[in-house]
């Protein structure tokens, strides 16, 4: 072999064996796919892969838009955009399934529908003139970041049907309810036992466990509470928001800023208002449905830190329904909650140093 002829098959034996080379520009771009039209936004979703950030454009994105993608723990699926990106449903329309399930020919009317889509994040747009605002169905790790939720017909955020261990944070929901005030809760972690037929595990509970709202702004005209937790689900925490109880309807007994039916939250940190126009109870309320000794719902909760101005026209800051029913398991309210402008006090049962 002559000495050319060697050098080159140094050479190319050397590039054999080199690491290959990082991904180039154009390969790390295809994990982000910009959309700025509504159709563009369903194709992105429908296509969704582990570890892809759909980025909005500003401007209005009207339609149904459903996720079913999943993600990862490693590479969740982002959904960003500024808040001039807006997404509207003009729906519902057609026929659905008794127990609501993307179904052809049938639009939900919801802002922004997950389903079966777990390890997503939600970061950053807007949600506004829907029938409900985001909906997640059987999508648990999801992270909602900064989102801006407002003027829909009925809750503004549900975390439903065992979407577990989620995050709503430094969020703004506010003027829900607009046409049914009685369901127009602000944020709706998991369902009415009378539901759980269709968003319970097998027929149990809706296990929306462990969702932690934390830094967000509810209200005003939230219609009904501003968080309402159902029974059955447990382990959260609901910290640092700030409620505004303005418009309040009092329709479905919706007459206080978080009403809290399941188990084992803690309840830290607020701040809540109230004044009129409204229907005001209490600032915080307990009640114990669908309860049995293996599960006692509304027990076990406890509430520290939390400022309340209940406007004149509240009772209590922290009422406590039933005593009896989770003697085994008590709420408690600790002493570093302060009330203000209440016509009861802080609570209705001793107070926690």
């Amino acid at each position: 072999m002559s000495p050319r002829s060697a050098l080159l098959a140094v050479a190319a034996a050397a590039l054999l064996l080199a690491p290959a080379a990082p991904a180039s520009a154009a390969g790390a771009a295809a994990q982000t796919v910009d959309v700025s039209t509504a159709a563009q936004l369903k194709a992105a979703l429908a296509a969704a892969a582990p570890g892809q950030t759909i980025r909005l454009a500003a401007g209005e994105y009207h339609g149904s838009f459903v996720a079913r993608r999943a993600g990862t723990a490693e590479k969740p699926v982002t959904l960003t955009g500024p808040r001039t990106a807006v997404l509207v449903n003009d729906g519902p329309s057609g026929s659905g399934p008794a127990c609501p399930a993307p179904t052809a020919g049938w639009d939900s009317g919801y802002g922004l529908w997950l389903y079966g889509a777990p390890y997503w994040n939600l970061t950053g747009f807007t949600v506004k003139d829907s029938k409900k605002g985001v909906v997640l169905d059987s999508s648990p790790h999801v992270v909602i970041d900064g989102l801006y939720v407002h003027h829909v017909e009925d809750e503004g955020v549900h975390f439903r049907r065992s979407s577990a261990d989620g995050v709503l944070r430094n969020s703004v929901v506010e003027y829900t309810g607009r046409a049914q005030p009685a369901y127009g809760e602000g944020v709706y972690l998991g369902s009415a036992n009378s539901n759980w037929d269709c968003h319970g595990n097998t027929g149990g509970a809706d296990r929306s466990d462990r969702v932690l709202v934390e830094n967000n702004r509810i209200g005003p005209y939230v219609a009904a509470e501003g968080i309402d937790v159902k029974e059955g689900t447990s382990g959260g925490t609901i910290r640092g928001n700030t409620f505004d109880g303005r418009g309040l309807s009092g329709e479905n007994s919706a007459d206080s800023w978080v009403d809290v039916k399941g188990s084992g939250y803690l309840i830290e940190g607020n701040k809540g208002t109230f004044a009129p126009p409204g229907t005001f109870a209490n600032g915080y309320e307990t009640h114990n449905p669908a309860t049995t000794p293996s599960f006692p719902n509304g027990c076990g909760n406890v509430w520290r830190g939390n400022t309340s101005d209940l406007g004149g026209v509240g009772a209590y800051a922290i009422r406590i329904t039933s005593v009896s029913a989770c003697a085994g398991r008590p709420n408690v309210v600790h002493a570093s909650n302060t009330v203000a402008h209440a016509t009861g006090g802080l609570t209705n049962v001793p107070v926690t140093p």
